[in-house]
Parts: structure tokens; C-alpha cells; sequence
């Protein structure tokens, strides 16, 4: 979007309030888990149609355009999840959809898109490059050009992910991963009136917004990440300046980090995601809350990546969790005061009385109950 557009398009709560009434009919609302081992709440977006919380925001785009009357073939550029919820979304509306999207997508991601009947393109090595494309093909066809992130009613979308999440829980931080700003663009509009923190999680090398939030828009070429759906090199116009007034902290992941993250998240709580989806999860240990909410944005990994991460990877184990005992055990030494006369201590006859301790009882217990 250009700089001067988005200034003055303005995105609000009511939006993402608009378009959950949309998707209401379309989408099922996806579940929250706890994940104990983390100590962090997870939104289960792996677990929505196409596999992302990406449908989300391009099935109210095009709902919302049939709204206007807008009836233009609609074309996008993707890594991956953006063109699978566009295919799909314009497979349920009868829509024609093409979608560009570079060499270097996963194979996974490219037979989602053509399942769902929409034309794939498959233009460039990154994402920037399949854009550049897509913006040629409608400026020459007349198309309507979808961007994966910087559009008011792909953000009003994302955002329902924050409706949801307050309606199932009471968070006081929720964690999202960033690529162009949507999803946390979407998810701040949504909590940030509620007094919900929000923090968002990039990878480092793949830091295009936080480097744009900073005042610093020079295009850098991002490093191979196994977030492939984050790695963007321009990030959005109107979701920087959204994320610039709502965003409280940015968190930089290493990709060793990253990599152990989702190990960890598939052996100990089963959840399947991929590098993106793990990139939240990944941030949250560094970062305070009561009641930490990760998005867990998509699940759709190669099985080749996950099978050579699963035997590669070796997660260190998780620190166990220390518990303190209620109530400390008296010493023997010490010395109880005298039972008031007539009463004496009551035993159950089935049971054998206690025998006298010998020793100090604290240094028999186990270490954890001392602490």
C-alpha cells in the first residue's frame, strides 16, 4: 500500500467487530490450550481451515468487497498461508482467484492452494519478488490486488483471533507472531481497549517491522528462516503505523530458539505447527504475564522439515516445576506444649501408633518440600 494511502484509511475495534459477524457462518472458533510445560495459554490457529488464521482475514475481504459491489478477479501474492485461505475462501463464494506466490514455497502450501481450484503462479524466490509480480498482473488485467497483510479488511479479519481469545480467557499478555503487521495489527485492535499487553515476536535477520518501527525503512534482504511465513522484506504501511500506536514490545527470537520451540511443541504437547506458528511460543519465555496467550498462527510444515527437525533437534528438558510444601513439619527438638489436662492424643485402633522420629525429620524430607 502506498505510504500516502495509508494514512488516511483508518482501521478500528468496530471493524473487527464487523467482520467477526461475517466469518460467523463461515468458521468455526478455534480452541485454547494450556500448555503446562510453557506456563503459556496457545490459540490453536493449525487448527483452521486451510490450516492458518490467514482465511480469516481474506475471507472478510472478499465477503466485504461483494458488500460494495467490488466484483473484480482478485489475485494476491503469498508465501503460502495468505494464497491457501484466499483459494479457499474464494472457493466457498464462487469467486476467481489467482494467486502468485515464489519458487520457494513449500510444497504443501502450494497443492493447498490448488486444491481449492485457484490459479497458482509461482513467480521469483521470495515473497517481495511473487508481489512485484502480482502488482503487474493487475495493473495489466484490471484485477483487484489483495495484499497478505496491508489492507484494512484483511486486518478487521486477523483480528477476530483477539475476539476469540478474550471471549475464552482473561489474558493480560498475548504474544503474535510478526511478518507484514496483520495478525498483530488485527489482534491489538481487538485486546489493546481492554488494557491486554501485546507483544509481538520476529526472528532475527527476519526483522523487517521492527527495523520500520524504529524510523529505519532501508530494504534488507532477510536471512533464510525455517518462519517462512514471516519473512518479509517490506512490512505494511498502515500496519506499521497501526502497530506504532497499539504495539508494547517486540521480542527477537533466534532461530535455534525457534527450531527447539517446535520440537518442544509437537513431543510434549502435541501440536503440530510450523516455524511461524512457533514463533510466538518461542518469544513468551522472556516475556512476564500472569496469563500469556501465544498464537500459534499455522501448522502447515513440510513433512520433510518436521521429520529432519524431529531427528536433529534434541530440546533441552524443561526445568521442573518446584513444589513447597504448605505447612513446615516441627522439628522433634522442639518442644510442643503440654495437651490441657484430661485430653490425650486420639489414635484410630486399625491404624499402628507413630513411632518416635529419630534424627532431624527436614533433612528426611525431600529437597523440593524444604524449599
Amino acid at each position: 500500500m502506498d505510504p500516502a494511502v495509508a494514512s488516511t484509511i483508518d482501521v478500528t475495534a468496530g471493524d473487527v467487530l464487523a467482520a467477526q459477524a461475517r466469518l460467523r457462518r463461515y468458521l468455526d472458533v478455534t480452541p485454547t490450550h494450556y500448555a503446562e510445560r510453557f506456563g503459556t495459554w496457545l490459540k490453536l490457529e493449525n487448527l483452521q481451515r486451510t490450516g492458518s488464521y490467514k482465511v480469516r482475514g481474506a475471507l472478510n475481504a472478499l465477503l466485504a468487497a461483494r458488500e460494495r459491489g467490488d466484483d473484480r478477479r482478485v489475485i494476491t501474492a503469498s508465501a503460502g498461508n495468505h494464497a491457501q485461505g484466499m483459494a479457499w475462501a474464494a472457493y466457498r463464494l464462487g469467486i476467481p482467484a489467482i494467486t502468485v506466490m515464489p519458487r520457494t514455497a513449500p510444497e504443501t502450501k502450494v497443492a493447498g492452494v490448488a486444491h481449492w481450484g485457484a490459479t497458482v503462479r509461482l513467480h521469483g524466490e521470495t515473497y517481495d519478488e511473487a508481489k512485484a509480480f502480482a502488482r503487474e498482473l493487475a495493473e495489466q488485467n484490471g484485477f483487484r490486488l489483495l495484499s497478505a497483510f496491508d489492507d484494512p479488511d484483511v486486518i478487521a479479519g486477523q483480528g477476530t483471533v483477539g475476539l476469540e481469545i478474550a471471549a475464552a480467557m482473561n489474558p493480560d499478555v498475548v504474544l503474535v507472531p510478526i511478518g507484514g503487521g496483520g495478525l498483530a495489527s488485527g489482534v491489538a485492535l481487538a485486546l489493546k481497549s481492554q488494557g491486554v499487553r501485546i507483544v509481538g515476536a520476529q526472528v532475527e535477520g527476519v526483522d523487517a517491522m521492527t527495523r520500520a518501527l524504529r524510523g529505519d525503512r532501508t530494504l534488507v534482504d532477510p536471512r533464510a528462516t525455517l518462519a517462512d511465513g514471516v519473512r518479509v522484506k517490506e512490512p505494511g504501511y498502515l500496519t506499521e503505523r497501526l502497530l506504532r500506536e497499539l504495539l508494547d514490545d517486540v521480542v527477537i527470537v533466534r532461530e535455534a530458539e525457534l527450531r527447539e520451540t517446535l520440537v518442544r511443541l509437537a513431543l510434549e504437547e502435541h501440536v503440530i505447527a510450523e516455524g511461524a506458528g512457533a514463533l510466538a511460543l518461542a518469544a513468551g519465555k522472556r516475556v512476564a504475564g500472569k496469563r500469556k496467550c501465544a498464537v500459534v498462527s499455522g501448522g502447515n510444515v513440510d513433512a520433510a522439515v518436521l521429520a529432519a527437525l524431529l531427528s536433529e533437534v534434541r530440546p533441552r528438558p524443561p526445568r521442573k516445576p518446584r513444589r513447597r510444601a504448605r505447612e513446615r513439619l516441627p522439628s522433634p527438638a522442639t518442644k510442643q506444649p503440654p495437651l490441657p489436662a484430661g485430653l490425650l492424643p486420639v489414635h484410630d485402633a486399625a491404624q499402628p501408633r507413630p513411632q518416635p522420629a529419630t534424627g532431624n525429620i527436614d533433612n528426611e524430607l525431600p529437597e523440593e518440600l524444604l524449599a
